[in-house]
This record gives structure tokens, sequence and C-alpha cells, in this order.
């Protein structure tokens, strides 16, 4: 996989592709082996990452505006 098709998966498509990783590592490893132990906390990590991803604020369109463009005039921040 690369980095681009990593960046353009959803997290719940990752989740699902760590799940199949962990069930395979199990399959073929056996659950008490390091890569079912490894793949199990990758799988719990994106399992955290959705549920701190559902809990952000959702940003309003000048806070994404000035996330893309935070030179723009609207989003510069004056001392007085």
């Amino acid at each position: 996989m690369t980095n681009s098709q990593e960046k353009t998966m959803t997290i719940e498509e990752r989740i699902e592709q760590a799940r199949e990783a962990a069930h395979q590592a199990g399959e073929t490893s056996g659950k008490t082996s390091p890569e079912f132990a490894v793949a199990m906390e990758t799988l719990e990590e994106l399992h955290q990452e959705a549920g701190h991803q559902r809990s952000a604020k959702p940003q309003n369109s000048l806070e994404r505006f000035c996330n893309e463009n935070p030179d723009a005039q609207e989003c510069l921040l004056y001392d007085t």
C-alpha cells in the first residue's frame, strides 16, 4: 500500500483492514503470538483514533478556510 492510498482510506476502512490482519495473525501464528498482539494493538489504536475523530469539535467554514490559508487577511490575528 502506498502513502497516497493510505491517506485516502477512511478510518473505518483502516479498522476493517486491521481487523482482518488481526484475524489472519491469530489464525496463522496463534492468539498468543507477538504478531497477533501487534495486530490487536494496532486495531485498538485505530478504534481510539476513530473515537477522537468523532468527538472532535466540527469546524465552521472560516476555521476550515484558515487552516488551508493561514496567511489570508481574514485569518490574521493582531495583538492590541
